[in-house]
């Protein structure tokens, strides 16, 4: 998906709480904090995968609490996601093997028709466009190394529009050099997902008089010990040769990049229906709470008694669509047993608030601090309706993030978790 791109001049924000849809963003310079890595807080109007009637379609079923709904809704999105396209940016310097790698990495030989040019003289001399069937709707591209210009890094960043790209990948071999630090540096920066590839590995084993293993940890070092000098993070590091495809880290590198790839395309998606799905929770809260201020809870949502917190968690959970039948109805959507989301349920409220009457013992477990010298506080403290939506307010709080916590889990399953033929989408039997 996106990471830092250029922007088209009107977006709409998701967060917070997606009240106006059409809102003015700033330049693309602004939004240079947006990456895959946390949730995404903008959303292109065009995208076919999360157009505004997407996007309301979920704050509408998550208020209602129909979590089938919401699965069949996300499982619609990942078919579109699925065919969403990832740009991959190769780059090094001139005569590090990028063009060498990205046929190693389609597994096809510099003779084949549809390979990247190699040799010993700059062949890549603007940036080339390849394909993989090994990883459809990836878009692999060859760049110019930074020996092609005379221009500066910055210069050479601009021009090759690594805004544009989600995941790079430097290409080094012979020496770590002070390009590739700052095309690391480049890419922290920016916040870009990148890996170091050291190629032409078979030939460093060939020419070194020292062991396979002690060479290995040798580069390894020598590349970890150049980005920590420049207060760079340790990236994924993998030393290949791009003749033994199948030899070093080459497998390991195939598997991280498919990984990354499916992350790249899910994550920013899941990340926004995240914060959509806590801003419509957080508008329920603000509503329950209007109802414990006025003391008209109890009548609402037929509360018999308000001093019992089990019955107010037991009413919040059927609220919010986490009681357990709802959760086992959710879970027979899922394929799974009912502990699968039961599980994230904390039922704790009776040990978190005792029910002995002692005010202070309650002010001792929710670590609530009053000034007793105040007579006001005194009086909030020993005023029963006040230490009641205290109370209340406070499992609701605990329902409301459990609530969350749930939703997460229904959203990443709806996305990971395979297809499944649901006998809850014809129920024949739920618990009590």
């Amino acid at each position: 998906m996106d990471s830092v791109m250029m922007w088209p001049p009107r977006l709409w924000k998701v967060t917070p709480l997606l009240t106006n849809m059409e809102e003015e963003v700033g330049s693309p310079k602004d939004n240079q904090q947006l990456t895959y890595f946390s949730a995404p807080a903008v959303i292109d109007k065009d995208s076919i995968v999360l157009s505004v009637e997407v996007i309301n379609k979920v704050q509408m079923v998550v208020k209602e609490n129909d979590w089938i709904e919401l699965v069949s809704e996300v499982k619609d999105i990942r078919k579109k996601i699925s065919i969403t396209t990832v740009k991959i940016a190769v780059t090094g310097d001139s005569g590090n093997g990028m063009s060498s790698f990205i046929n190693a990495l389609r597994l096809i030989g510099h003779e084949e028709e549809d390979s990247a040019p190699t040799g010993v003289v700059r062949t890549t001399q603007k940036p080339a466009l390849y394909f993989s069937s090994e990883f459809p709707n990836v878009e692999l591209w060859d760049l110019p190394g930074t020996g092609v210009t005379s221009q500066s890094m910055e210069n050479y960043l601009e021009e090759m529009g690594f805004d544009k790209y989600d995941l790079i990948i430097i290409i080094a071999s012979e020496q770590f050099s002070s390009n590739h630090v700052n095309l690391a540096k480049a890419m922290q920066r920016m916040k870009k997902r990148f890996y170091v590839v050291w190629t032409k590995l078979d030939r460093d084993l060939s020419s070194s008089p020292l062991s396979e293993p002690q060479l290995l940890q040798n580069i390894q070092k020598n590349i970890l010990e150049n980005l920590q000098k420049e207060e760079v993070k340790e990236p994924p590091i993998f030393l290949v040769s791009s003749i033994k495809t199948l030899a070093h880290d080459f497998p390991k590198l195939r598997d991280t990049l498919k990984e990354d790839i499916f992350g790249i395309s899910n994550d920013d998606f899941l990340g926004t229906l995240f914060s959509i799905c806590d801003e419509t929770i957080n508008e329920k809260v603000e509503g329950i709470k209007g109802y414990i201020d006025a003391d008209t809870l109890c009548s609402r949502y037929e509360i018999l008694d308000p001093d019992n917190l089990e019955e107010c968690e037991k009413v919040f959970q059927k609220i919010f669509g986490v009681d357990d039948k709802s959760l086992h109805q959710v879970a027979q959507t899922m394929g799974q047993p009912d502990a699968f989301y039961m599980d994230a349920k904390q039922s704790q409220v009776i040990q978190m608030y005792p029910q002995d009457g002692s005010t202070l013992s309650w002010l001792y477990h929710s670590g609530s601090q009053f000034l007793f010298i105040r007579l006001d506080s005194v009086y909030c403290c020993f005023n029963s309706n006040y230490y009641r939506h205290k109370q209340q307010k406070c499992v609701l709080g605990k329902v409301a993030e459990e609530t969350k916590k749930i939703l997460r889990k229904i959203l990443k399953d709806s996305i990971f978790l395979p297809e499944v033929l649901s006998p809850a989408l014809y129920p024949t039997s739920t618990p009590s």
